[in-house]
Parts: structure tokens; sequence; C-alpha cells
């Protein structure tokens, strides 16, 4: 029979072994403690702005396509598939994927938020190529000044923001909390 027990001298006493029951490995269906749970909660922040983020890179990315690149080949197309990338991987990662996924979902969370800062740190990157010499025979002349600044504002929030959530997710190992 398993006792719970708040501390290893009432274990000893109930018990009459200080080493822990077999049963107090195997999860159960309550749940982290409500400490761990707080501070689980409090890394979806990250999670949830990251990827609001990097929809905000998408459309900012859209809306650049439709009023000036649409018809410059190569950039143009980029845009696009920016957009589509960001808003796929943007809807990812607010979906519950540890649930969806099963065993995978963990891992698979990982790979979404890496994939976001890969997808805006390169979007970032490309931008300031295009700046100072040709990009795919194309060089960024300052059409959009409001455009460019939102276009980094999100790219790097979705940096930072996704940055640290796997930063909490890999490095600390700190609970989170899932939906």
């Amino acid at each position: 029979m398993r006792l719970l027990t708040p501390d290893k001298s009432s274990l000893v006493e109930a018990t009459g072994s200080a080493e822990p029951d077999l049963l107090d490995a195997v999860p159960t269906r309550g749940g982290p403690p409500a400490a761990n749970r707080s501070l689980g909660r409090a890394w979806l922040a990250p999670r949830l702005l990251g990827a609001l983020a990097l929809l905000a890179t998408g459309a900012v990315h859209l809306h650049e396509f439709e009023r000036f690149y649409s018809q410059i080949p190569t950039i143009g197309t980029l845009f696009l598939l920016n957009f589509v990338g960001a808003t796929a991987i943007g809807l990812c990662v607010l979906a519950p994927v540890e649930h969806i996924a099963g065993r995978c979902g963990s891992a698979l969370l990982v790979l979404l938020a890496a994939a976001g800062i890969a997808l805006a740190a390169v979007a970032f990157v490309f931008l300031l190529i295009s700046e100072q010499t040709p990009l795919f025979g194309f060089k960024e002349s300052g059409y959009d000044p409001t455009g460019i600044v939102a276009a980094r504002a999100a790219e790097v929030a979705t940096v930072v923001f996704l940055g640290a959530f796997l930063i909490g997710r890999l490095r600390l190992q700190a609970p989170m909390w899932r939906w």
C-alpha cells in the first residue's frame, strides 16, 4: 500500500524505509504541483508572442507583395513564400501540437519554433543584404520605409520570443504548460 506523506521522516515511520515507493515514479493525471503549474503557464507567453510575431512577419510580407513586389520575378515569389511559410509555422506553433502529435508532439513543437526562428532570421538577413547589394538581381531602394520597419520589428520579435521559448524548453528544461 502506498502512503502519501509530506516528508521523509513520516515516510520512514509509515513504511519502515526511507526509500521511495516504486509507484512514486508513476505519472498521475493530477498534473504538476501548483508552483510548477504557474511557472509552466508563464512559458506559454513567449510561445504565444513568438507565434503572433511570426504571423505578423507573414502579414507584412503579404502586404509588401501586394503593394510593391508582385511584379518582381524572384523577389515577389520569395515574399509570397515567406507569407505562406510564416503563416503555416505560426499557426502550428499556436496549435496544441503536443496533444495532436502524441509522443512526437514535444519534438515537433521544438522543430516548429526553430523553423520560425530560421524563417525570421533569413528574412532579416536578406533584407539587410538587399539594401547594400543586389540580391537575386534586386536592390532594395526603400520603397516603403514603414513596411521595412514593421518587417524588421516582427522578425526581431519572432527571434527573441521563440528563442526564449526554446531556451526555456531545452536549456532550462522548465516545466511547460500544454494546451
